[in-house]
């Protein structure tokens, strides 16, 4: 049984009272401070980032009308995800490195959808601009192109 913390703090500021969140692929982590450490590829699933009430207002306005990329002010220790190695002790058996094409596929495909919806939410739209954003920094697809190429294992 987990006993630790459950709760998620602002990856900005560490105010446990959040009211807003995103989940990114994992690759997106590679942009965030202090995510050295952390091997992108043995994420399993998505990670979330949670914003207190004052640093959302910040972001919203940062990725919807400045067209601003937040990540790297994040603090990726805040972030909440989970490990391949979590999985393996939790199992006692040893696990492939995950394959993130899939998953970066679907986030690529549900943000490309929420861009083009006029009546998205906007948290919503926060997100799949700074998914969209995250992953044309990192050269996996191109932000303004629906055709460009897959997600690799780059």
């Amino acid at each position: 049984m987990y006993t630790g913390r459950t709760e998620q703090p602002c990856c900005l500021c560490d105010d446990v009272d959040t009211v807003a969140r995103l989940d990114l692929p994992p690759r997106a982590v590679t942009l965030m401070r202090n995510s050295g450490p952390i091997a992108w590829r043995d994420i399993v699933g998505e990670v979330s980032i949670h914003f207190c009430e004052s640093d959302w207002e910040l972001v919203r306005e940062l990725v919807l009308d400045m067209g601003m990329q937040p990540l790297s002010r994040c603090n990726v220790a805040r972030a909440s995800f989970s490990l391949r190695e979590d999985f393996e002790a939790l199992l006692n058996e040893t696990r492939d490195e995950p394959d993130q094409t899939a998953l970066e596929r679907r986030v690529v495909d549900r943000s490309r959808s929420v861009v083009d919806d006029p009546d998205a939410e906007p948290q919503a739209a926060v997100q799949a601009r700074v998914v969209l954003r995250a992953l044309d920094e990192l050269g996996v697809v191109s932000e303004d192109d629906p055709g460009t190429r897959p997600p690799d294992h780059a």
